[in-house]
């Protein structure tokens, strides 16, 4: 006979475990929805996704230091094409350069007026230190600040934030993830973009995609686009690998 705790405790898992699988459903108390993309979700019909009140997207453009999503330039100009607002972002890791996957990412993204902020992706350690992984996301952020003249964005989930992020990058917009109906709470900071799940279903696309929330109203939407490209002048920035003297 299992413990009544050890009881519990697997009944809790069986509750979260059939939760993860029910289809998300929108979130109809926010104004402003969006999902966001890979290739993953394959070709995806553009005009059919746009008339289910899906108002932004944001597409995944790189990772590391050298992949780029197959699908990526047919989904930023899809996307574009019908008017929906869209942003590229790159998944970080964060044992290779930063300056390597910054210039990876500004390769192969072609970031015009009218775009939401370039986003960077943090959900993995892969091994590496916590001040290592501080100090490469800050270089990250920092030179395609520079390069692009718009503040990038920073994801992550919840739970990810709050044990390696939370104490640094106060000024820097946030997309948090959080599976839940409840919208995520951080004590002192705001979140301006959840991904609350990612079973959606829309029709155009195959399969599940991600849901997400802006907070705001469309005009607050249409403020937080990029106003221009323009790049800032560049300053030299100490690079975390350059100051590594043992693996």
């Amino acid at each position: 006979m299992l413990p009544i705790l050890s009881k519990i405790s697997l009944a809790i898992a069986l509750i979260t475990l059939l939760g993860c699988r029910e289809e998300t459903s929108r979130l109809r108390q926010f104004a402003v929805h969006g999902i966001d993309v890979s290739h993953y979700q394959r070709r995806i019909s553009w005009e059919k996704v746009v008339d289910q009140g899906v108002d932004f997207v944001f597409i995944k453009a790189t990772e590391g230091g050298s992949y780029n999503d197959s699908i990526f330039l047919d989904n930023w100009a899809g996307a574009k094409n019908v008017g929906l607002k869209r942003g590229a972002y790159h998944f970080f890791r964060p044992r290779v350069s930063a300056r390597q996957q910054a210039a990876n990412f500004l390769k192969h993204v072609p970031i015009e007026a009218g775009d939401l902020p370039p986003v960077l992706d943090v959900e993995v350690m892969d091994g590496v230190a916590a001040d290592r992984l501080k100090d490469s996301v800050r270089l990250w952020l920092e030179l395609v600040r520079q390069t692009t003249g718009a503040q990038p964005i920073l994801y992550t989930n919840l739970n990810f934030y709050q044990q390696h992020l939370s104490q640094y990058f106060h000024d820097i917009p946030l997309w948090l993830a959080r599976y839940n109906h409840k919208e995520p709470y951080i004590a002192g900071k705001e979140w301006h973009f959840w991904q609350y799940g990612n079973r959606g279903r829309l029709e155009g696309i195959d399969g599940f995609v991600d849901f997400n929330v802006f907070k705001g109203s469309m005009d607050d939407l249409e403020r937080f686009t990029l106003r221009h490209t323009n790049p800032e002048p560049a300053r030299d920035i100490a690079d975390p690998e350059e100051m590594i003297t043992a693996p």
